[in-house]
């Protein structure tokens, strides 16, 4: 599906909208008109056409666009400049990411997206809206785009921070609870996030920093306002990061407590038991003269026992008041 779009060169009003390919090559002999194309869902043999016959782009620039890359990068041809970014979607606890690609010139932008992608529709709209504020020229038009697809990062990021908490809830309410294949999970989702951003964020502060003569000088601070937002998703993705850390430690000391707790009651009930061990050993012994012998002493069971019991009373005393129980 085309979405072609003609623009006004001087105030961005919109003159004309989807016209055909044939048609737009007339008018982009027009030096008062700029314009906005964008391929989504279209063939391979659509999107040649329309790269290369139309707006006569680099080979090597076509092939990147058309290929699918999970890589974003920026690059500079004679005339425009290429650029790859992704829209993220976080859903049933996993990233997926969506490719956009732009050509930017300085009377044209062309986005090309296998998937649909709400920021280049939320862009659409404004432009049937109000073209005269969003698309007065291509670099404007392409901050709006990638806003919006920044903007989009908060739902995904608010639903992976609500997982993490979850997490964090159930290792308080059950230690017992197995959270290691979960944790590792949104760990693994978490390290995708930061290796989606961090290269965003190379190829925004290159054009924020002015490197490209494409970007008007006007237009770097809004650029840097999307740097920032891609810093501060970068810093949440760390955030998120330790807090995962930081669950799984506190996950296993708390185990390692219970064992302890565990391991402290097995070495009282032994310790308690030693006295009647120690006493009732003596009738292993071949010793004459002993309760059960020849000469039984009267009540001999019951001075065993009550000997036991004093001896493991006192034990327990003795542990008690030195605070080892």
């Amino acid at each position: 599906m085309l979405h072609t779009f003609v623009f006004s060169q001087t105030q961005g009003r919109l003159i004309s909208q989807d016209v055909s390919v044939d048609l737009l090559k007339v008018l982009m002999q027009d030096e008062g008109l700029q314009f906005w194309v964008d391929a989504h869902d279209v063939s391979d043999e659509e999107a040649k056409q329309l790269l290369d016959d139309a707006f006569h782009f680099h080979p090597l620039s076509i092939e990147d666009c058309i290929t699918p890359s999970d890589r974003p990068k920026v690059e500079e041809y004679d005339g425009y400049l290429f650029m790859i970014l992704h829209a993220v979607d976080y859903s049933a606890s996993e990233f997926r990411t969506t490719e956009l690609n732009l050509f930017i010139g300085k009377n044209f932008l062309v986005t090309f997206h296998r998937d649909p992608l709400r920021s280049v529709t939320a862009t659409i709209e404004r432009v049937r809206q109000n073209a005269s504020v969003v698309a007065r020229a291509p670099d404007r038009l392409t901050y709006t785009i990638l806003d919006l697809l920044l903007d989009n990062y908060a739902p995904a990021m608010e639903q992976l921070n609500a997982d993490i908490s979850s997490i964090e809830e159930s290792v308080l309410r059950d230690p017992n609870l197995e959270i290691l294949p979960r944790v590792m999970q949104l760990k693994a989702q978490v390290t995708m996030l930061r290796q989606i951003v961090g290269p965003q964020r190379d190829v925004v502060a290159r054009l924020a920093h002015g490197e490209f003569k494409i970007v008007r000088p006007a237009m770097l601070p809004y650029y840097r306002d999307l740097l920032d937002q891609l810093v501060r998703i970068s810093t949440q993705a760390d955030n998120y990061r330790e807090a995962l850390i930081n669950t799984l430690q506190v996950h296993l000391n708390l185990q390692q407590n219970q064992i302890n707790r565990v391991i402290k009651v097995l070495t009282i009930m032994a310790t308690l038991a030693m006295p009647i061990l120690a006493v009732t050993s003596f009738y292993g012994m071949n010793v004459q003269q002993w309760p059960n012998a020849n000469h039984s002493i009267p009540f001999s069971y019951t001075w065993v026992l009550c000997l036991s019991g004093a001896l493991t009373v006192l034990i327990y005393w003795i542990m008690k008041r030195k605070g080892w129980y």
